[in-house]
């Protein structure tokens, strides 16, 4: 019997959402469902505390759970890490995690901390460390880059085109946008990942997209695996994309 594997998009701070995909899965596949999650877990939704405190009890557990790094993980887990604050090169000049179009004050008042009208990032970063679960800041250190096996590699944004999987660095895996989502060669496996917003999930030839835009709102997509078919996982049951 072919074994399912499950994979979820961006949660971006949405608890409710989170907990509703986790209900279909275990209807699908039970308790005992192996998932990967494509990282973004924090940033813009309203409950981020909520998302990884359940998503780090999981792991905990021994549930058979594979979470990935997001760029928006590691902004957070850079930020409250010491000995200082870290601001990620990636960003647009101008820009950091406390940017309201970056969605890290939303994460930040999930812990119970408002932002300031004047003050010193380092003192900033000091006040939200000292919010932060220790074991929250253990689960992030903890995420994994990529996930691979039976023909599909998991990761987050993407990989750089032409450069073998097993050579890929985080910066791209994390980041990585444009290049690799209008490269149409085959990357040497399925890519499965998230980091894009689109209106519904799409597969691609090389590549399938999770990333549905939770962090604005809008629903939170799961793929199920088995054996050669790809569905996304509905209320009223599986849907076919390939």
């Amino acid at each position: 019997m072919t074994q399912k594997l499950y994979a979820m998009g961006d949660i971006h701070g949405q608890r409710e959402m989170l907990e509703g995909a986790l209900s279909l899965i275990e209807a699908d596949g039970g308790r005992d469902a192996r998932i990967v999650f494509l990282g973004d877990y924090v940033d813009r939704g309203p409950e981020s505390k909520g998302v990884i405190e359940i998503l780090a009890q999981g792991v905990a557990e021994g549930r058979n759970w594979t979470c990935i790094k997001g760029n928006h993980d590691r902004l957070f887990e850079w930020f409250v890490t010491p000995p200082h604050p870290r601001n990620d090169p990636h960003l647009i000049i101008g820009y950091d995690w406390t940017h309201p179009n970056i969605g890290g004050r939303e994460t930040m008042q999930s812990y119970g901390v408002e932002v300031p009208e004047r003050i010193r990032s380092r003192e900033l970063a000091d006040e939200v460390r000292a919010k932060v679960p220790d074991h929250h800041l253990t689960f992030l250190n903890g995420l994994k880059l990529s996930h691979r096996e039976a023909g599909k590699f998991f990761v987050h944004a993407g990989v750089r085109p032409g450069v073998p999987l097993a050579d890929q660095v985080e910066d791209d895996m994390v980041w990585i946008r444009d290049e690799f989502l209008k490269d149409t060669r085959d990357h040497g496996a399925l890519v499965v990942h998230g980091h894009t917003p689109v209106d519904a999930p799409e597969l691609h030839a090389n590549r399938l997209n999770l990333d549905t835009g939770a962090g604005k709102g809008h629903p939170l997509s799961v793929a199920v695996f088995e054996g050669e078919e790809i569905s996304i996982l509905r209320e009223s049951g599986r849907v076919r994309l390939g």
